[in-house]
């Protein structure tokens, strides 16, 4: 079976999803979410889902598949979005992965492995640690003793991931440098080859502070307020979505909404600073001089039918 995967990736409010929308169209693919906020139920607006217009009759897949209620993890990334690809691949289609979070294309691309060892006992005990006065720094102390690298890493501040090292080195005696360096020996899982929209800084930028409010026109606050209700049930991962906690600062009178609507820019154009950086660092993207949206997906669809006649049929 052939092992190439072709994906569109890139920082958020790129174009990623209509190009791959474009692309699938001309090669008869199918699409592949690879978006860490896009799985969850509930929050069309805050993770910029294609709407059923938008996605043309193309089938999507890992979106709106997981509650906003529950945890979800790469590990489980890897594990459901494999099975989509192989069973796209399987009824003779193509698979195209599309997201921004690069964490979610390198669980399913590359031969990584993860702890799939966790204790709920442990995990909520560091949990109460941390919400102590003080407990964000009495964490990372524990975790500077275990991991110093990690440590160095992941600021008190952030928490899950302080927490997740913690957890990790007490059930596998590991640390994350040992981790990365086994993952390391691992073969690929897919022979991904991955294209990107290079967007000049400031044009990009402009993209995000539109699409901001766009979303707040379109109904961001009561989609906010309504998740609020439903991250209360478990512990979750949906909440780390731009956009959920400076709305929700403002739905509780913390901060003014205008002010929520002027943080929640800088975020996005913060992280996708971040997912530019990530991106950029990775040698299987091929970045695209900003152009039609037709004439790019001609060009990717072109080379996935030059593969296809070298390789034959990628699926």
């Amino acid at each position: 079976m052939n092992n190439i995967l072709f994906g569109i990736c890139g920082p958020t409010a790129s174009g990623k999803t209509g190009l791959a929308i474009e692309v699938a169209k001309r090669v008869g693919a199918e699409i592949v979410s690879a978006d860490s906020m896009q799985i969850y139920k509930g929050m069309d607006i805050l993770s910029a889902k294609p709407t059923e217009d938008e996605m043309q009759g193309i089938p999507h897949h890992m979106i709106g598949v997981i509650e906003t209620s529950a945890y979800f993890s790469a590990s489980h990334y890897r594990e459901m979005a494999g099975k989509a690809i192989e069973s796209i691949k399987s009824r003779g289609k193509v698979p195209i992965l599309c997201g921004g979070t690069g964490l979610y294309i390198d669980a399913v691309t590359r031969g990584m492995r993860f702890s799939e060892k966790s204790d709920e006992k442990l995990r909520n005990e560091l949990k109460a640690i941390s919400e102590q006065p003080g407990g964000e720094l009495i964490l990372h102390n524990m975790l500077k003793e275990m991991d110093p690298e990690a440590a160095e890493k992941y600021p008190p501040g952030d928490v899950r991931r302080v927490i997740r090292s913690i957890e990790i080195n007490k059930l596998t005696g590991m640390t994350r440098k040992e981790q990365e360096y086994r993952d390391s020996l691992i073969k690929d899982t897919y022979d991904a080859r991955l294209f990107a929209i290079d967007w000049p800084r400031d044009q990009l930028y402009d993209r995000i502070n539109r699409r901001v409010d766009i979303m707040v026109k379109g109904g961001l606050i009561n989609e906010v307020s309504s998740l609020m209700k439903e991250v209360e049930k478990g512990e979750t991962t949906s909440v780390q979505a731009i956009g959920y906690k400076e709305i929700a600062e403002a739905l509780k009178g913390e901060i003014a909404m205008s002010d929520a609507i002027t943080h929640l820019k800088t975020a996005t154009r913060n992280y996708a600073k971040r997912q530019i950086t990530w991106f950029k660092r990775d040698p299987r993207v091929t970045w695209l001089p900003v152009d039609d949206v037709s004439i790019l997906a001609d060009q990717i669809a072109e080379i996935i039918m030059h593969m296809e006649a070298q390789h034959g049929k990628l699926s």
